[in-house]
């Protein structure tokens, strides 16, 4: 039951808040999935299903397993997802994504949140590739040209083009809505992610 908890507290929250309105019925999955990445979703938030890690929002697999046990509607997990992206709260920016898309983000995020479903490599096993490191860890918060990475939730290092003493400082510590990496990734991959992004952004 306890871990029902953060989307019993949520639906309270949510309730007679007139966030936008339920959810249609319609919604495309492989698109929210899609989305889910790209917009910078898993930069932030630890859904297994999508093989994101992020730290600074709420682990939606913990959020939503225990619900689901409990016997909670897709439909209700969906609407309570859709609010929270209509209606966010700092860091999460509103309406990150919109419309047809949020929908399917939230219909996506319902259905595999708390499944177990992994297809992530732990951390430890990306190895010292600091593309590889980066495509994995960074790419959904930050554009980088040399990783083929879009997102626009941190700063774009392309037109940032910071020194790899900056990098390996913010990597290492974090700052803003940015996780700290020490600890999450070896000193070697830190240090590997910092050379990579100072020696490629902006070419």
């Amino acid at each position: 039951m306890r871990r029902a908890l953060p989307l019993l507290g949520a639906l309270l929250l949510l309730a007679g808040c007139g966030t936008g309105g339920k959810a249609p019925a319609h919604a495309d999955q492989a698109n929210g999935q899609k989305l889910f990445t790209s917009s910078g979703c898993g930069g932030c938030h630890v859904l297994a299903a999508a093989g994101s890690q992020g730290t600074t929002g709420p682990n939606l697999d913990y959020a939503f397993a225990g619900s689901k046990e409990q016997g909670f509607k897709l439909s209700t997990i969906e609407n309570v997802v859709l609010d929270q992206i209509r209606e966010a709260n700092p860091p999460m920016p509103k309406n990150l994504v919109k419309g047809q898309n949020a929908v399917d983000v939230a219909a996506y995020v319902a259905a595999v949140a708390g499944t177990g479903s992994a297809n992530a490599k732990p951390p430890s096993a990306l190895g010292n590739d600091g593309k590889t490191i980066f495509q994995s860890e960074c790419a959904s918060c930050h554009t980088l040209a040399a990783a083929k990475a879009t997102g626009t939730i941190g700063p774009n290092l392309d037109q940032l083009k910071p020194a790899e003493a900056i990098v390996k400082h913010q990597v290492e510590n974090g700052g803003s809505v940015m996780s700290a990496f020490k600890g999450k990734l070896t000193a070697a991959q830190i240090a590997a992610v910092a050379k990579f992004v100072s020696s490629s952004a902006g070419k």
